[in-house]
């Protein structure tokens, strides 16, 4: 089968799942035709994405945050009339995403969370099956935590997520844990989607603390701490423009621009990851059994429902700030207790290959998808442990 993805390129995340499941359709048999990346003024598309995805990459003007001038905070009302404004700007996206639509005329599209694929979905209504995927489309489950909102945060959280799945077939949620499904629901919960470069490392512990922060504006918090606790050793990975590929900041603190194969291999040697809490990172730390401290995006309320998801699912513990002090004290004392996700994550291949089963078999009967999916959910559907 042809698939084509739509891809939100605001933080790693997204582009790394779909790097991901680029690796098991092919591994398939199948074809991913093209991805639709949204950009942003804010960072570039990494190297490990254009490298990874075989197929083209186009870049498309997509809805994005604005941060504050220290690039550490996401200021949400500015963001919201920033694309506003950019509406038109967004009509002519797609309009392109049409373009590559017709062009490559896919079995599938699998929008990865970019509110221009819902919209795209819902307007151009693609003969095509539409599939959305996302650990966000967890909210409607009863055990998902929602965090603390201030203002209208929540509201806006759950309004963005249901304009990404707008006109869909089939929605992914993806989950640290496993969760009770709904048989007769088109949401199904599933592991997270994970490189297979992951599943090929033997983790060790080395006598570092490796940090990512999506936002370099984190940067200057980090330096000031190495210098005050020269006994803590840290590696840190960012996208700061115009700065080296290595930076040794102080003996005891070295950035790293963003290197998927580094980044895995210093995850699997670190004593524990101290990050903002994007999913993808923190499911990767999960899998390789290494601790995690999370410290959600000032801003970013979907990031602090993620913290909280993540610390039920036994990941670790999270903070308002890098305080790798904390982080350092949480480790020496040895309160951490490795979760299941080595054994969650590796039913990720089994589910997409029977997900794209059913699927081929509805098509062959000549059927509706969306209509069809009750009964065939139902015939095929994992038995998850139950809610209790």
């Amino acid at each position: 089968m042809k698939f084509l993805f739509i891809v939100q390129g605001e933080g790693r995340g997204h582009m790394t799942q779909a790097v991901a499941l680029s690796q098991i359709l092919e591994g398939m048999g199948h074809e991913v035709a093209a991805t639709c990346i949204g950009k942003s003024k804010r960072r570039n598309i990494p190297e490990f994405v254009i490298k990874n995805l075989k197929s083209p990459v186009h870049s498309i003007e997509s809805p994005n945050f604005v941060s504050d001038k220290n690039n550490r905070k996401i200021l949400l009302g500015k963001s919201i009339l920033l694309n506003l404004s950019k509406f038109p700007v967004f009509l002519k996206s797609l309009r392109n995403i049409d373009e590559v639509v017709k062009h490559h005329n896919p079995d599938v599209i699998i929008n990865f969370y970019d509110i221009l694929g819902g919209l795209y979905n819902l307007l151009y209504r693609p003969q095509a099956s539409c599939w959305a995927i996302g650990h966000q489309y967890l909210i409607d489950h009863p055990d998902f935590p929602f965090a603390k909102s201030h203002g209208l945060e929540k509201l806006l959280f759950k309004i963005n997520t249901k304009i990404t799945s707008m006109g869909t077939d089939r929605i992914f949620a993806l989950s640290f844990r496993p969760l009770a499904s709904n048989t007769f629901s088109k949401v199904r919960i599933v592991p997270p989607i994970l490189r297979k470069d992951i599943f090929e490392l033997n983790p060790s512990e080395g006598d570092f603390i490796l940090s990512y922060m999506v936002n370099p504006g984190y940067g200057e918090e980090v330096v000031k701490f190495a210098k005050r606790h020269p006994n803590i050793k840290i590696e840190a990975f960012w996208d700061k423009k115009g700065v080296g590929k290595t930076h040794h900041a102080l003996p005891n603190l070295t950035f790293h621009q963003v290197d998927d194969q580094l980044f895995l291999s210093k995850m699997a040697s670190c004593k524990g990851l101290l990050s903002t809490a994007g999913f993808e990172s923190i499911c990767e730390a999960m899998y390789l059994g290494k601790p995690v401290m999370m410290v959600p995006v000032a801003g970013q309320y979907e990031q602090a429902c993620n913290a909280l998801d993540a610390i039920k699912s036994g990941a670790g513990i999270s903070n308002k700030n890098f305080d790798f002090k904390f982080f350092h004290d949480y480790l020496s004392a040895s309160l951490f207790q490795p979760s299941q996700m080595d054994t969650w994550a590796k039913m990720t291949i089994g589910i997409m290959e029977e997900e794209i089963g059913m699927l081929q078999n509805v098509k062959k009967r000549n059927v509706n998808y969306g209509n069809q999916l009750g009964h065939e959910y139902q015939t095929f559907h994992f038995n998850l442990p139950k809610k209790s």
